[in-house]
């Protein structure tokens, strides 16, 4: 065997320098994999909080609408409710009044409340042939000449505002 001259030495020596540097290299490179991959989770995590971020604005908001909705649909509910007595009472006083000048008067008056209280939301319900539904009615009483759960008989109107019960009729029902 020969000796080994001086270029094959240094090759020989390289060779731990080499596999160094490539396990320094790979060390390396793993460690860049590996923050590449930290930083596009982060910004996968940060597109999620964002998106729901904005979807819990969205929903806040549409609520806050419904809601600004609602109050201003059913603002008026305690004032039109206390109306109704001022109906009723209207009601009364064309059942008894016997002058055909006074009888006009009051119905005219009694018409044009019921048209303010209409264009407002405010609607009569419980009329006589009208199914029976307890939402809208209460039933006070059976009345014998009507049919199963048909309005015979209404004894005092209901009214709703905007299909929300404001008062209940009072009616009879067949059995």
């Amino acid at each position: 065997m020969s000796e080994p001259t001086p270029n094959e030495t240094v090759s020989t020596q390289n060779e731990p320098l080499e596999l160094n540097e490539q396990t320094t290299e790979e060390s390396q490179l793993q460690k860049l994999i590996s923050t590449i991959e930290k930083l596009e989770q982060d910004v996968k995590d940060a597109k999620e909080s964002a998106a729901r971020a904005n979807a819990e604005s969205y929903n806040a908001q549409r609520r806050m609408e419904q809601e600004t909705d609602k109050a201003k649909k059913f603002a008026l509910q305690k004032f039109a409710k206390e109306l109704l007595d001022v109906v009723d009472n209207l009601e009364r006083a064309i059942a008894s009044i016997t002058d055909d000048a006074a009888k006009e008067g009051v119905e005219l008056t009694h018409k044009s409340l019921l048209g303010v209280l209409e264009k407002n939301g405010v609607v009569a319900v419980g009329q006589v042939g009208d199914p029976f539904n307890p939402d809208i009615h209460e039933a006070v009483g059976i009345f014998p000449d009507a049919e199963k759960d048909v309005i015979g008989q209404v004894l005092q109107k209901g009214y709703t505002l905007n299909e929300r019960t404001l008062r209940p009729a009072m009616v009879m029902v067949g059995a």
